[in-house]
């Protein structure tokens, strides 16, 4: 392999799109199997997969990082509760009342949400070019939502899907600027680990109340694939590469890859929901990589 083709495949922005692109069929999935896949089970049988296939990685790195995880452990319960317990669970509740289409545009206010955040509380500081491409991003996020007329994100009736999407939100935006606060000196796959049976913890009397509420999975084919399918690509494979491409670009560059869930949300809500794609919503993906170029170019 050259040196060439070997940095492409680990380039932090290739890592950054796929992962956009598994989220954005797990908002699909969400939404496709909802009659069938109560939101607590989805949730809680996506991380219990991931946790199978991250524990062979992870333990070999617990004898000797055990310290060091046990000293950051307040970072690691919050990052568990947040990014493993919490998103996806809102996210998937979110879809059992709004359109996947929908939930994965309201998704990216996350670039702008983490960069308030880090604004706000780290003191980061954005350059001028950096500002331009997150809010021409922006632009186009809101054209979507508004079906490209903006009339109608002055009258916006946000649905109580909308409103749990937004919740994930704020959710996701706190979790990528606490990545920082990471225990230094714990491997990534350890960290996964750690965070994923801290989720599951959290996952678990919630997941009970749903089934004590007679909410069951009704099994087949398609229902145990789609639970498959969410747990190996956007949780094991996808948080891989979201911690790794926010390792290497920081939070800010790398939330902005969110704003690609749009433009792979429409396009495999058309395929797959029959949730078709309007002009307003290629205009609205034509601001998103505008924005991100502008942000991402050196």
């Amino acid at each position: 392999m050259t040196a060439k083709h070997h940095n492409f495949l680990t380039s932090p922005y290739l890592l950054l799109t796929l992962t956009a692109l598994f989220w954005s069929g797990n908002m699909v999935i969400g939404r496709g199997v909802r009659a069938d896949v109560p939101p607590m089970a989805l949730a809680f049988w996506r991380w219990a997969i991931a946790l199978l296939l991250v524990l062979p990685l992870a333990l070999p790195h617990l004898k000797t990082q055990w310290p060091q995880l046990k000293q950051g452990w307040k970072p690691v319960l919050l990052l568990g509760v947040l990014g493993v317990g919490c998103y996806n669970t809102f996210a998937y509740i979110a879809l059992q009342y709004t359109s996947a289409t929908n939930a994965v545009l309201l998704n990216s206010f996350i670039p702008v949400a983490t960069i308030a955040i880090s604004w706000a509380f780290l003191g980061k500081h954005l350059r001028r070019i950096e500002g331009i491409g997150v809010l021409i991003s922006l632009c186009g996020a809101l054209t979507i939502v508004a079906h490209g007329d903006f009339n109608i994100l002055l009258h916006l009736n946000l649905n109580l899907g909308d409103v749990w999407m937004l919740g994930a939100v704020l959710v996701w935006a706190i979790y990528t600027v606490g990545l920082a606060w990471r225990p230094a000196g714990v491997h990534p796959m350890l960290m996964l680990g750690a965070m994923t049976a801290v989720g599951l913890l959290a996952l678990t009397p919630a997941y009970l109340w749903e089934i004590a509420g007679g909410r069951q999975i009704n099994l087949h084919a398609a229902s145990l694939a789609s639970i498959a399918y969410v747990g190996v690509f956007p949780s094991f494979v996808g948080y891989i590469f979201y911690n790794r491409g926010v390792a290497e670009v920081g939070a800010n560059k790398a939330s902005l890859f969110i704003h690609l869930m749009p433009v792979f949300g429409t396009l495999l809500s058309a395929l797959f929901l029959g949730e078709i794609p309007y002009w307003y919503h290629y205009l609205g993906i034509a601001l998103i990589f505008t924005g991100i170029w502008l942000t991402t170019k050196k």
